[in-house]
């Protein structure tokens, strides 16, 4: 087998299938490449890398009609379909959440060792995540929202591989694929343990020196997820997630069609979570002031498109966001609604008019008899509130 550009791609070549892409289209079956049409329409869709079996090139006189290249039209599923309730979920996936930072520590200390880390557990714990994400994404995207301050580290690489999984589904990708791109999420950092701890806990800004030791962590986290044969598509997440499209990015200043649709998909991803996070040294900004930073960031860093897509599907106020309503009820969007996003299911607890807790409802801004409106994401800081004490005391089942 050998994999080309696309630009290399001629007929009577039997394409065994898409190994990068900036669409997303699907090669139903392989074979060989008929004319040159069927190159273009490959091209016109995004592919940018195929692989080829050479041993079975034809000569172009005697190529078949059988070409493989086609488009899926068949109709796709409902990304917002839930098969349960978030509150039924929510068990699971915290259990499964504080599993998977269990996992990460003992990764970490493995590496630190010598020791090679076990894919199968990752796979395994990107798998229960995809089930989670199919049965009610809702549950795990609220704990990816709500998190300990000084749990980035690990917590980070977990959030991004949810919010990886639930992008994946709302683009229609398959099941294996989803997979293979949530567990290169899970690893995408793993290669920080490679960075002295003083880099990589310093609550400062970095010194030139610093970044640059910083920035090699990418580099270590492709060759370690590279090495563990979990495939070339992981491999690209972990390594070139800080590239960007106009080459300022690094490790390797990949640009342009240099990068994927899997490597642009979790650039967005990857700075939306960083820029929400809270630090013992910051505190995160809200989703709306994420997205606004990451537009600017359009078209020379981040791709347009997909990020408009992102926004699309985890929403304006993401599920475990804390917002103010126009009532000046605080609370938590406890789930989302796809077909009017503005009018989420919302967990409120505080009167932040007269400064006290009330009676915990939920409350769902979408029903006609409710008079109220959401008005903005806020911080608990503002009003000297412990969301993870909430979380834990009045969320979970």
């Amino acid at each position: 087998m050998k994999t080309i550009n696309i630009k290399e791609l001629q007929p009577g070549m039997f394409v065994v299938g898409v190994i990068k892409q900036a669409g997303h289209v699907r090669v139903k079956n392989q074979g060989w490449v008929r004319d040159e049409k069927g190159i273009s329409n490959l091209i016109h869709s995004g592919v940018l890398e195929v692989e080829i079996d050479p041993d079975k090139t034809l000569d172009q006189s005697k190529v078949e009609p059988e070409i493989t290249e086609e488009v899926t039209t068949s109709a796709k599923p409902d990304p917002w379909h839930k098969s349960v309730s978030v509150e039924a979920e929510l068990g699971q996936a915290v259990k499964m959440y504080e599993q998977a930072k269990q996992l990460q520590e003992k990764a970490f200390s493995d590496i630190k060792e010598g020791r090679k880390i076990d894919i199968a557990e990752f796979k395994e714990t990107a798998s229960g995540f995809i089930d989670s994400v199919f049965r009610n994404q809702d549950a795990l995207a609220c704990i990816a929202r709500i998190r300990e301050k000084d749990g980035y580290l690990l917590e980070h690489s977990l959030n991004v591989s949810i919010l990886m999984s639930i992008f994946a589904k709302h683009l229609g990708f398959d099941r294996d694929l989803i997979e293979e791109l949530a567990t290169g999420a899970l690893l995408h950092d793993i290669g920080k343990i490679k960075i002295p701890d003083d880099i990589l806990q310093k609550p400062d800004k970095l010194s030139e020196n610093e970044f640059a030791i910083m920035r090699e962590h990418a580099k270590y986290s492709h060759d370690i997820v590279k090495d563990s044969g979990l495939g070339e598509i992981a491999a690209e997440i972990a390594g070139f997630h800080h590239e960007r499209l106009d080459g300022t990015g690094y490790p390797y200043a990949k640009q342009g069609d240099e990068l994927s649709q899997y490597v642009r998909m979790v650039s967005i991803i990857d700075v939306y979570d960083a820029l929400t996070a809270d630090r013992v040294y910051k505190v995160g900004m809200t989703p709306i002031q994420a997205f606004k930073k990451l537009r600017a960031g359009c078209p020379h860093e981040f791709d347009g498109d997909l990020l408009n897509q992102f926004i699309h599907c985890i929403g304006m106020y993401p599920v475990g966001t804390l917002v103010k309503l126009k009532s000046h009820r605080v609370g938590i969007v406890a789930a989302s609604n796809p077909t009017s996003p503005l009018q989420p299911i919302v967990k409120v607890f505080y009167n932040a008019k007269n400064m006290f807790h009330v009676e915990v409802r939920d409350v769902d801004l979408s029903d006609k008899r409710i008079d109220d409106e959401l008005e903005a994401a806020v911080k608990p800081e503002e009003f000297g509130l412990d969301l993870i004490k909430f979380f834990r005391h009045s969320m979970l089942p």
